[in-house]
């Protein structure tokens, strides 16, 4: 491991004192009113004024008639593809998941959390690979994906780091095969798309959507989510299922599973005062994307793609991708990684930990789930069909696999929106430096 605070290319450059954070929660006080409200009032387990405020306040902003508060992102997906199953195969029975003996096309480039949930309905994941244009879901290779498995009803697309996938193909593909679609906005609150012809917000574009407040997101509540709709019915099963599916009884009686789900009245307060600083965090992401894409372009960098004419990232993390010619040799096993320093070049592993020896933290872009160890005999789908045993020598094509390039030449950047930038033209330096 080089030592690069000894480094002659890093000489003069200075450790942050304090950490620099990838994406850390930002307060600004209004949240410590309302958990101390809550606290005050006694209200802190799962009902409250505070779950009803920022349930109205989120399907305010969004332009959804009902927001369900849930414990997590990942809750919302479990019931939104729950809900999903039911709506297309009918109640399972209780030693069984919606979606048994049934595919579920996922967007492969994402956290596990889009796609866990399908196994928890005893669903099959069949991951669709990226394209290059905004780093999701391909909407050609959904097409090859439909070619494959025409029976498939159920696709879920993840919106990578706050940037819009291209959801008006997406759906018109949903459509014509009579498919639904599960929105798994968690990164992108407050991201917008051009949908024939008018700007609406993601969390609106699949037939059930969920929205994240994990620590690191674009505004938090410690933990939580959402599952957002304009179907009563849907809400009031979400809202049943979270509650571990109590009946209208004077004792508890249960006709169906259900789950512990519901947010707490304390992590609301949270969200409630966060919610009027999301356009503030938005803007100020967009400032360090902005200021990292004009730092970098002198380096043989281009930094996370989106559609300028049809979407409005949150710019929830920024990123970068190194040009295939200037990647210095990199190689990763399960859990390390050896790289080689090369004038001139640089590789993501050299990047991340130049940066965390200045005490600043990014990361790898996600792992893509096709190439994880759990998902690795699920089916994968790219724009040329069916994207496993693409390597015998007999067997023509380009082998392409979009998502796994990006992995491998991609990384996520400091982009704490409390970052001053002074501290990003030092990491910017930094990055300069690994290419010398």
């Amino acid at each position: 491991m080089n030592d690069f605070l000894t480094d002659p290319r890093f000489a003069g450059i200075k450790p942050f004192e304090s950490k620099l954070w990838l994406s850390s929660p930002t307060m600004h006080g209004d949240e410590q009113r309302w958990v101390d409200d809550a606290i005050r009032t006694n209200w802190v387990s799962t009902v409250g004024a505070n779950i009803n405020e920022v349930e109205r306040q989120i399907a305010e902003y969004i332009g959804v008639k009902y927001a369900v508060g849930l414990s997590a992102g990942t809750a919302a997906l479990h019931l939104a593809t729950k809900l999903a199953g039911e709506k297309l195969y009918g109640q399972a029975r209780p030693n069984q998941g919606t979606l048994q003996g049934h595919r579920v096309f996922c967007s492969d480039m994402t956290f596990d959390a889009s796609i866990n949930p399908v196994a928890y309905e005893d669903g099959e994941a069949v991951f669709i690979d990226t394209e290059p244009d905004t780093w999701n879901m391909s909407p050609e290779a959904l097409e090859k994906a439909f070619e494959l498995y025409p029976d498939t009803k159920l696709v879920v697309v993840a919106h990578l780091y706050g940037t819009p996938g291209k959801m008006d193909r997406i759906k018109s593909i949903c459509d014509s095969h009579g498919a639904l679609i599960v929105e798994d906005a968690a990164e992108s609150l407050g991201a917008k798309y051009k949908l024939n012809g008018t700007w609406v917000e993601t969390g609106t574009l699949g037939n059930y959507n969920c929205i994240s407040f994990n620590g690191n997101k674009i505004i938090t509540g410690s933990a939580g989510g959402m599952f957002l709709t304009d179907s009563k019915a849907d809400a009031d099963k979400a809202r049943k299922w979270s509650t571990q599916s109590r009946e209208a009884a004077p004792w508890y009686q249960h006709e169906e599973i259900g789950y512990n789900y519901r947010m707490s009245n304390i992590i609301a307060g949270i969200v409630r005062g966060q919610m009027p600083y999301l356009d503030e965090h938005i803007a100020q992401k967009k400032a360090i994307y902005e200021r990292y894409k004009a730092g970098l372009a002198d380096l043989p960098v281009r930094m996370n793609p989106f559609d300028e004419e049809n979407s409005q990232p949150n710019f929830w993390l920024s990123c970068l991708i190194i040009d295939e010619d200037a990647m210095a040799p990199m190689v990763r096993g399960e859990q390390d990684y050896l790289y080689k320093s090369e004038p001139g070049k640089s590789s993501p592993h050299e990047i991340l930990d130049a940066l965390a020896a200045f005490n600043a933290e990014g990361r790898p872009i996600w792992k893509p789930m096709h190439m994880q160890p759990i998902y690795r005999t699920n089916a994968f789908v790219t724009v040329e069909g069916n994207g496993r045993g693409r390597t015998n020598a007999y067997i023509s094509g380009s082998g392409i696999d979009v998502g796994a390039d990006i992995f491998r030449r991609g990384l996520c950047l400091p982009s704490d929106n409390k970052m001053t930038p002074e501290q990003q033209d030092r990491i910017i330096e930094i990055i300069h430096r690994c290419f010398l």
